[in-house]
């Protein structure tokens, strides 16, 4: 299930890093513990986007001109969505980089139907190789066109599918197909103009900053409908929770919307107005 959160900007013109999931990574986190349910806590079967709303770029990054800003969170876990969103609206605003922002409302996304073969763009990089603090592996390009590339997703996909308790041995050995098969007319495009599908970022684990390969293009992938579906809400490839590998389809259900989402908002507290200042 995808959720769009809803945030009002407070103060227009603030911005964020082009690349903030770090920041994003760290607020969940933070919202994650403040709540004290150790399995919640311990969850790493989640994904989200970055920001968005209207924006300009400057050498700082993103600045921010909309009245309203969105975050999209996603889980296969109703529990744990019910529970991120009930202490986020505990907090009557939040901070990330110099932008605060009010918790409004949330709204849940529609869900497109999926099949053993599915278009997928990137919102958010995709990453293949764990960083070391020795060394510079998580840097290493792999060129998507290569089967070793499909086989480290097919590879990690299914560990996080056997640890989410969802799927039974069987059902793990039952999903063998699977092979990603990226846009070559888009690749090709992207090398001629000299630009980059495959970029260095920073990531934050347990407080180290390491640097690591995300790779950012459309593809189409072959793989059964359970497993396309469980990396449509949960991500693919490593660092999910971190917000890395978020898709979505291409072409998917134009005209459709969101729906009002409920839960629990007993928490949730109202921001000071200037009047009260």
């Amino acid at each position: 299930m995808r959720v769009r959160i809803v945030f009002i900007l407070k103060n227009k013109g603030s911005f964020v890093p082009f690349h903030h999931q770090y920041l994003l990574a760290q607020l969940i986190k933070g919202i994650l513990v403040k709540g004290g349910d150790e399995k919640m806590i311990g969850s790493s079967l989640y994904n989200f986007s970055g920001l968005k709303g209207q924006t300009k770029i400057s050498r700082n990054g993103l600045h921010f001109y909309s009245s309203r800003v969105t975050l999209v969170f996603s889980t296969t876990s109703k529990d744990l969505i019910d529970y991120f969103l009930k202490n986020l609206f505990g907090f009557p605003q939040i901070d990330i980089g110099n932008m605060i922002l009010i918790p409004e409302g949330v709204e849940k996304e529609y869900t497109p139907e999926l099949s053993d073969s599915s278009k997928f763009v990137c919102i958010s990089p995709l990453v293949l190789v764990k960083p070391s603090f020795s060394d510079d592996r998580g840097k290493k390009f792999i060129n998507p066109q290569t089967d070793a590339f499909s086989d480290m997703l097919y590879e990690d996909t299914m560990i996080r599918m056997e640890k989410s308790d969802m799927y039974s041995s069987k059902d793990i050995e039952g999903f063998y197909k699977f092979q990603l098969v990226p846009d070559k007319n888009y690749l090709s495009k992207i090398r001629e103009q000299q630009k980059k599908f495959a970029r260095i970022y920073p990531l934050y684990d347990q407080d180290v900053k390491y640097e690591i390969r995300g790779y950012t293009f459309p593809f189409t992938l072959y793989a059964a409908k359970e497993v396309q579906e469980f990396i449509f809400t949960n991500g693919l490839g490593l660092y999910t929770h971190k917000g890395f590998g978020m898709l979505d389809m291409v072409n998917a259900a134009p005209g459709k919307g969101t729906e009002p989402y409920e839960f629990d908002k007993s928490m949730q507290k109202t921001a000071p107005s200037n009047k009260d200042k």
